[in-house]
């Protein structure tokens, strides 16, 4: 009797045993299933109403601080299963620098893929600041591997995009400058040159309002005047609340049927912004060429910012005809040619 109940009693304990441990596989199942619908959850708050959460790249990142960013950003949740895999398809550096829009719960393998150094999806940004020209543009997208240079030129200058603002603009070397609104921008960068163009003439086609081209109407200027008016305020003003007086010095002269003088005219001849000017600078045969020719340049020398629109359609009252920028660094408006040369010289 005494064997049989230590016998019972033994298969007693284990059956305890293995329902315990049952309980506690069924508490650690649900603990994983508790944890696993959290972090499901926290996926869904860091996705950006899903198209992914956007991730920034920085030049020179390895798996291991990419790793962190895509931990922090709740793409992934194991650092070192994303780092073994990169390590494993030849990928510990070579990540492109970029933006990328990256849905959480795809395969580590495929987040990888998609930031790696042959991706076409990567989203790219980039920033066209107040007063670049087309070839600065041009430089800045193909330092990005965003164009090529020469397709660039041949689609802007030659293929037709949709836009009222675009029509019966005269004959120019490069068709569309002043148009690639100044802003910050996010693309594909497989998005090519026909996209890319069209993005930032989108931009400008949301700015030039209908009351813009109202007001161009009741100072009797195109929007192309307007534009290449401004794109002279643009490179003159030396700053934005000097825009509206610069412009009316403009707006003055030509009423009065004076060249415009401009120098930044001259400075987009010779591609390269000289400080000084030199007589036979003054005298290059250009139709951009405001020492030469009275009225407005065929067309825009920059691309302006709102600011330099707006003086160009709104301008200061005044009755000034020259400016100059002094000793001090502030600009010195004139109304005679006499008081003109005195600011020049400091007096």
């Amino acid at each position: 009797m005494g064997r049989k109940k230590i016998v019972v009693l033994g298969a007693i304990f284990v059956a305890c045993i293995v329902v315990a441990l049952g309980v506690v596989g069924l508490v650690h199942l649900h603990h994983v299933r508790e944890q696993k619908a959290k972090y499901e959850k926290e996926l869904k708050q860091n996705s950006l109403t899903g198209d992914g959460v956007l991730i920034t790249i920085k030049k020179g990142m390895t798996s291991s601080s990419v790793a962190d960013l895509l931990v922090e950003k709740k793409v992934i949740k194991y650092k070192k299963e994303f780092i073994e895999m990169a390590n494993a398809i030849g990928l510990k550096t070579g990540y492109v620098a970029g933006s990328y829009r990256l849905v959480p719960g795809i395969s580590y393998q495929e987040i990888a893929k998609q930031i790696c150094r042959k991706s076409a999806s990567a989203i790219i940004r980039f920033t066209i600041p107040e007063g670049f020209e087309v070839r600065n543009i041009v430089d800045r997208l193909v330092s990005l591997h965003l164009i090529d240079s020469a397709k660039f030129y041949e689609v802007m200058n030659n293929e037709d995009f949709d836009y009222d603002f675009l029509k019966d603009l005269p004959k120019r070397s490069v068709k569309l400058e002043g148009y690639f609104f100044p802003d910050t921008y996010e693309t594909r960068a497989d998005s090519g040159e026909k996209k890319i163009i069209d993005m930032m003439l989108k931009r400008f086609n949301m700015v030039f309002t209908d009351q813009y081209k109202k007001r161009a109407k009741e100072i009797n200027m195109s929007i192309d005047d307007v534009i290449t008016l401004a794109s002279v305020i643009e490179r003159e003003s030396g700053n934005a609340s000097e825009s509206p007086l610069v412009s009316s010095v403009f707006h003055n002269r030509l009423k009065k049927g004076m060249k415009l003088q401009s120098c930044a005219t001259v400075q987009y001849i010779l591609k390269k912004r000289k400080p000084v000017l030199s007589t036979a600078d003054t005298k290059i045969d250009s139709p951009y060429n405001t020492y030469q020719y009275a009225g407005l340049p065929v067309g825009p020398i920059a691309s302006p910012g709102k600011t330099s629109i707006e003086a160009a359609l709104y301008p200061k009252e005044s009755d000034y005809l020259y400016f100059v920028l002094g000793k001090d660094k502030k600009t010195v408006f004139s109304q005679t040619y006499a008081e003109h040369l005195a600011a020049k010289n400091g007096k």
